[in-house]
């Protein structure tokens, strides 16, 4: 069953030429090419499917700082603002609220860990507020027990996946961007060893700049050029509850479950990290890189089936520029969720919250997180081709920090000042051993 996800109408064809073409409508794609629009370049936006098809609706819709991988916190920090900088120019509600995120734990091995990143962020001017077993108890008074303690970001919130993608594309087309649905890129043309054209299913369009946002589809396609991007996806199920619990906080997170109130009034519930490994040949070709995340995670990890196989995303094959490729045939990744995990969330969900004991399920559905070795993104202009940039690998915390990766993004085409630091989030960073270098949050 597919996310719940706004249409929105778009142009059915692509012009000859751009100043450059984006090539994955998700979030970090329709926010780089709405800051490319914006500053000016004529913008082609290429989706294979629809937009945010993929995981970008099929996620929980938090924008945190809370917890974040040091390496990606100024990039989060900005992307709070930069969520309500967009909505306000492109005039549409994304759904983006700064409700503040509650963590309760019962785990002093997890409140130790939260106070130490606490420590560290509160140096770089992140408001997070460690919460006393009285305070978090009444934080929590939802869910009818006592807690050791917690945490409280008043400052992060959520974002509607449903609708964030689409308005953002929205975006797009204000500043003279074109976006284009049901149009897949095959390939890249180069001159002179430099970017010169993108191949499509339905034509050729000439431009000097290239950005994949592809999505769990980035490895694949840009093995089609001879570069190696490693890239693994895990398989994960997510629910819906039906409007009618009151009495709850707009965002919880508990090693139980997580819930996430909805533009609906009902809530969106997932169990952290549990996820379905499916294997693929590509998968089991750069295993090496992730050895150190797969060994880490291995608890929260189960062998899956051979969804991913046949779905053919993660595929070894170089394509024909001519002929039918593997994202014209799946034009959607639409994973059948695990029916075991689902009946759990909703199990450990009732036990914890009992607002939601006579609240029924309104939709499941699961996704492809693709990740990097390292959990942290791919943003990267000097990829081994010039005029070539990669935004992908945004690991399963992504959706938050889209806005921010889409004007890093624009940043690199445009060779204006970036607004981070851009060193930790090169490709060439994968050349040795990830032992050491796994994401902590």
């Amino acid at each position: 069953m597919p996310a719940p996800l706004m249409k929105i109408e778009t142009q059915t064809t692509a012009p000859a030429t751009a100043d450059c073409v984006v090539i994955g409508a998700g979030i970090a794609g329709v926010s780089a090419a709405y800051w490319l629009a914006r500053a000016g370049l004529r913008v082609v936006l290429l989706e294979k499917g629809r937009i945010g098809a993929e995981q970008s609706s099929r996620n929980w819709g938090w924008c945190r700082q809370q917890n974040r991988d040091a390496r990606e916190l100024p990039l989060s920090t900005r992307s709070l603002a930069l969520w309500e900088e967009m909505a306000a120019d492109i005039g549409v509600d994304l759904g983006f609220r700064r409700c503040g995120l509650l963590y309760l734990s019962d785990d002093p091995a997890e409140i130790e860990g939260w106070a130490s990143w606490g420590r560290f962020a509160r140096d770089q001017g992140v408001d997070t507020q460690m919460l006393s077993r009285s305070e978090a108890t009444e934080r929590g008074a939802m869910t009818g027990k006592s807690w050791l303690g917690g945490v409280w970001s008043p400052t992060d919130g959520t974002a509607d996946p449903s609708r964030a993608a689409p308005m953002i594309a929205s975006g797009v087309i204000k500043h003279g961007g074109i976006v284009v649905q049901n149009c897949a890129a095959r390939g890249i043309e180069t001159s002179g060893g430099a970017v010169s054209a993108v191949v499509t299913e339905s034509g050729t369009i000439r431009t000097p700049q290239v950005v994949v946002s592809g999505g769990a589809w980035a490895g694949s396609f840009l093995q089609q050029s001879g570069i190696r991007f490693p890239q693994a996806s895990v398989r994960s199920s997510i629910l819906a509850l039906a409007p009618g619990a009151e009495g709850l906080p707009a965002a919880l997170h508990t090693a139980a479950v997580s819930v996430t109130r909805r533009a609906d009034g009902g809530y969106t519930l997932a169990t952290s990290g549990r996820s379905h490994l499916d294997p693929t040949l590509r998968m089991i070709r750069d295993m090496k890189y992730f050895l150190p995340m797969f060994a880490k995670r291995w608890r929260v990890l189960h062998p899956g089936g051979l969804q991913a196989w046949r779905a053919d995303f993660e595929t070894r094959r170089i394509w024909a520029l001519d002929r039918e490729t593997p994202m014209e045939r799946v034009r959607i990744l639409d994973p059948a969720p695990s029916e075991s995990v689902i009946a759990e969330t909703v199990r450990r969900a009732r036990k914890l919250l009992p607002a939601f004991k006579a609240t029924p399920v309104q939709a499941k559905w699961a996704g492809y997180i693709d990740s990097t070795p390292d959990g942290v993104p791919v943003i990267d202009a000097n990829i081994g081709i010039p005029g070539l940039t990669l935004a992908a690998g945004l690991s399963g915390h992504g959706f938050g920090i889209g806005p921010g990766v889409g004007h890093l993004v624009a940043d690199l085409v445009t060779g204006r000042t970036a607004i981070t630091e851009t060193a930790q989030y090169r490709l060439d960073r994968f050349g040795g051993s990830q032992w050491g270098k796994v994401s902590k949050f």
